[in-house]
C-alpha cells in the first residue's frame, strides 16, 4: 500500500469517528527498562521478620551483640542465642534510648535502628578493630582463639556504642583491647588479664574524664572496670566483660 493510500484511509476513518492510534516508534538503541533489584537491608546483617521472647537461634545470637551493652546495671547479658527475660529487658533498654516504644519485641524500627548504627563489618560506626587490637593484625597468640578474641572485641565494641550513646555520643577514646599473651606480657599486664580473651579495653580520659568512664561502664555490661585509685590505673579506664566481677575505682567512689 502507498503512502497516500494510508494517509486516504486514515482521513476516511477520523471522518466516521474512529480513533486509529499511531504505532509507538521505539529507537533501535532503546534496552528494555532494568528490573529492580532487592535491596538488601544491611551490608552486614539482615533480619527478617520479629524476634519476641521465646525465639532462639542466629538471628538472636546476633540481636544480643548489638544489645549488649543495656543488660542492666551490674549485668552482663549472655551472648547465647536464646531469647529470654534478660534478652527481653535489654531490648527494651535499647529500645528506650533511641525513642523507640520499648515493647521488648525486635522488629523493623528496632533492626532499622541498628542497621544506622553498624558498619558493613558489623562494628558499631564509632568504633573500629583497629581500636581494639594494637598487637598484632590477626588476633592470634591470645588465651583463645583468634575468631573468639575477635568476636569478644565485638561485643566489646557494642557495650562501649551504648556506654557513648548514654554519654551524651561524646567521642570515647580507645587506647587498646586486645593483646597475645607475648604483648601482654610485653607491657607487664596481669597474668590473667582479659585482654588477652578480647574482653577488655582501655579507656583514655577524652572530654568525660576517666572517673565519668568508670561509673557509666557499670551499666553497660562491664563486669570488670579499674580506673584512677587502683593500681597502675591512674592513667587510664580499663573495662571488660567476661566471668566473675571485680570493679575498682577508688578515686571515682567505685
Amino acid at each position: 500500500m502507498t503512502s497516500r493510500s494510508v494517509r486516504a484511509l486514515v482521513s476516511i476513518a477520523a471522518g466516521a469517528g474512529l480513533m486509529l492510534a499511531a504505532p509507538a516508534v521505539v529507537p533501535a538503541s532503546a534496552s528494555p527498562a532494568p528490573v529492580a533489584q532487592a535491596k538488601i537491608a544491611d551490608g552486614c546483617y539482615t533480619w527478617s521478620g520479629t524476634l519476641s521472647e521465646g525465639a532462639s537461634g542466629e538471628a538472636v545470637r546476633q540481636l544480643q551483640i548489638r544489645v549488649a551493652g543495656y543488660p542492666g546495671s551490674g549485668s552482663q547479658l549472655g551472648i547465647d542465642g536464646q531469647f529470654g527475660p534478660a534478652t527481653k529487658a535489654a531490648v527494651q533498654r535499647f529500645q528506650s534510648a533511641y525513642g523507640l516504644s520499648a515493647d521488648g519485641v525486635a522488629g523493623p524500627a528496632t533492626f532499622n535502628k541498628i542497621y544506622a548504627l553498624q558498619d558493613d563489618d558489623c562494628t558499631p560506626v564509632n568504633f573500629a578493630y583497629g581500636e581494639l587490637n594494637n598487637c598484632n593484625s590477626d588476633w592470634s597468640g591470645g588465651k583463645v582463639s583468634a575468631a573468639t578474641a575477635k568476636a569478644n572485641a565485638l561485643v566489646t565494641m557494642w557495650k562501649l556504642q551504648a556506654m557513648r550513646h548514654a554519654m551524651g555520643d561524646k567521642p570515647i577514646t580507645v587506647n587498646g583491647g586486645f593483646r597475645s599473651v607475648a604483648c601482654n606480657s610485653s607491657v607487664g599486664g596481669a597474668a590473667n588479664s582479659r585482654h588477652m580473651y578480647g574482653h577488655a579495653a582501655d579507656l583514655g580520659a577524652g572530654s568525660q574524664g576517666f572517673c565519668a568512664l568508670a561509673q557509666a561502664a557499670r551499666n553497660h555490661g562491664f563486669t570488670e572496670i579499674l580506673g584512677p585509685g587502683y593500681p597502675g590505673h591512674d592513667d587510664h579506664t580499663h573495662v571488660a566483660g567476661g566471668e566473675g566481677r571485680f570493679w575498682s575505682a577508688p578515686n571515682c567512689g567505685i
